[in-house]
This record gives C-alpha cells, structure tokens and sequence, in this order.
C-alpha cells in the first residue's frame, strides 16, 4: 500500500472513532470540515476536473435543501426519497442552465456571471413563495427524542456526523473513480486545453454537461443535509453569494483539481472560523466583516506561498502519491 493510501486509512479510523473522544462542541465543528470537505468535492468536480467556474454553487444547495424539506414537511415523505427528488430538481436546473451556457459558447468570466445570476434569480424566487415559507423562512418541525431515527433524519448529532462522515467519503469514493476513468480523462482535457479536446474527437458540450450534472447532484445532497441538520431555510441566506464562496474557498486553498484538497482547506478554514469567533467571544468584540477580512487574508497567503494549493506542497513533503495526477 502506498504512503498516501496509509495514511487516508490512518484517517478515516481516526474518524470514526473521533466521536467517542470528543465533546459536543468539537463535534459539530467536525460535522462542518465534512460538509464542506464534501461539498468543496462537489464543485472540484466542476472545476477542477472539467475546469467549468461556478460562482452560483448556492443555487443547488438551496433547491436541494428546499426540495427535500417541502416534501417532509407537506406531504410527509422522507428525507431519503426526498434526496432522489432534490437530484432529480437539481440535475434539471443545472441541465438548463449548462445547455444555456454550453450550447451558445459561453464560458469562462461569462459562465461564471451566468451561474450568480441563475442562484439570484432563484433567492428571488423563493423569497415570494408562500408554499416554502418566502423571505419569513421555512422551518422543520424538531421533535425531541431519546433516540436517533435515521429514517427521518431525526436524532443527536451524531446521526449528522456520521451522516457528513459518509458523504465526504463517498464524494472522495466519486473524485478517485472520476480521475481514474475516461470521464476524467476527458475532463482533464477539457480544463487543460478545450479546443485541443476537441479537435481530438472529445464531444466537450456532452463532458462539460456531464460534469455539471454530476456536481450538482452531489451539492444536492449537501443541501438535503443542510435542511435536516439546521431545520430551518431562508432564501437570503442559503442561496447567497456567501455561501458560493464558502463553498469554493476550501478546494482553492486546499488544492484545485485534487482529492485531499478540500478536506484540508475545509479543516483550515473551519478552524480559522472557529478561532475567530472565539477570540471575538473572549474578547467581547463584534466587528462586522472580519470573519471575511481574515478569510480573504488566508486566501491571499495561500496562493501567494502556495499557488497550487496546501496538499500538494504536503504531498511533495512527505512523498505522497498525487493522484490527480494519475499516479496512484
């Protein structure tokens, strides 16, 4: 077994045993490096492996979120079939949106403005939809139980660890599979060099529609995680520009385009978030904005010192294999 596979073993028993050793503070910080280890895999897949910018990621984490919620809410249907319906309504809406873009030549800075605009329009949307509650929010009941009812998605944190847990290593299960097959073969080709992919016989409009297809329904179901986890949705705040950069922030700094990258980019930034805020607790300071100053520091120093990332330079370190690069 090589260097990296040991040590992504070492990992992932090191986190399944994690919630036996830590209290229910550290454990919903560890829930938040997974979700966005997961869905920072979600938009590599888009973006690092086709090369497609998306600014609008949010999109299809409100419509999944919203989605699933609705449905359990209404007309009582479970979360897991809810999951089907949220791919479903997100692999239509970015189908649409990537037939748009793809078919008519748009790309790149253009691409990026197409997939912002699609996320407002959709916060605009659902703030005058009375069904999901509008711009008032749309919250789920919380029924208090002494027990974990993983069919409803209902229960103690954990049920969520574990949930996110298994998201994240079936969003890496995905990446390693996509990077090793032809679709990554052609993705890669695509973000390298387009009209070189092309004129190899690659047909980009389908692998592009493929990525976006595949990224959106992985953001889907971070989105069904969002709803259940939180229980309570506003367009304001889950189709916002911010959470798009949230979403982009970790696989940049961890490393575009790899597998490790958006796990180690969601635990440093999760942890700078969390040592911020509590600083500022201890501290009793509010200063609007400087959870966004420091983060757009940390970006800063990261491509400075690292342009391609944190993992590759702890790659080169420690003599990990790079599979992105196809080596292992």
């Amino acid at each position: 077994m090589s260097r990296s596979g040991i040590a992504l073993a070492v990992l992932a028993a090191c986190l399944v045993v994690l919630p036996l050793a830590i209290d229910r503070y550290l454990l919903s910080v560890m829930i938040l490096i997974l979700y966005f280890a997961f869905v920072g895999q979600a938009w590599n897949v888009m973006m690092g492996f086709c090369g497609q910018l998306s600014l609008g990621h949010a999109l299809f984490v409100g419509l999944g979120a919203y989605t699933s919620a609705a449905l359990f809410q209404h007309f009582g249907i479970n979360p897991w079939v809810g999951m089907l319906a949220a791919i479903a309504v997100c692999v239509a809406a970015g189908s649409f949106m990537g037939w748009l873009a793809f078919r008519f030549g748009i790309g790149g800075t253009y691409f990026a403005l197409l997939t912002i605009a699609f996320a407002e329009f959709t916060r605009i949307g659902f703030d005058h939809i009375a069904w999901t509650g509008g711009s008032a929010g749309f919250f789920l009941k919380v029924i208090q139980q002494d027990r974990i009812d993983l069919v409803n998605l209902r229960g103690d944190p954990i049920l969520f660890y574990y949930l996110a847990l298994a998201l994240a290593a079936l969003a890496f299960a995905l990446s390693a599979w996509l990077l090793r097959g032809r679709l990554g073969f052609y993705f890669r080709a695509i973000r390298d060099n387009e009209e070189a992919a092309r004129a190899a016989g690659v047909d980009v409009f389908r692998y592009k529609m493929y990525a976006l297809q595949i990224s959106a329904a992985m953001t889907a179901l971070a989105g069904v995680f969002f709803a259940f986890y939180y229980n309570n949705l506003f367009p304001e705040q889950i189709f916002h520009i911010s959470i798009s950069i949230e979403i982009i922030l970790a696989p940049i700094i961890g490393g575009i385009g790899t597998l490790f990258g958006p796990v180690i980019g969601a635990a440093v930034l999760t942890a700078l978030s969390e040592g911020i805020n509590q600083a500022l607790s201890v501290g009793g300071q509010d200063i609007p904005g400087i959870k966004q100053i420091l983060y757009g520091i940390a970006l800063g120093v990261a491509i400075m010192f690292m342009p391609h990332g944190i993992w590759p330079v702890i790659a080169k370190r420690f003599g990990f294999k790079r599979r992105d690069e196809g080596d292992a």
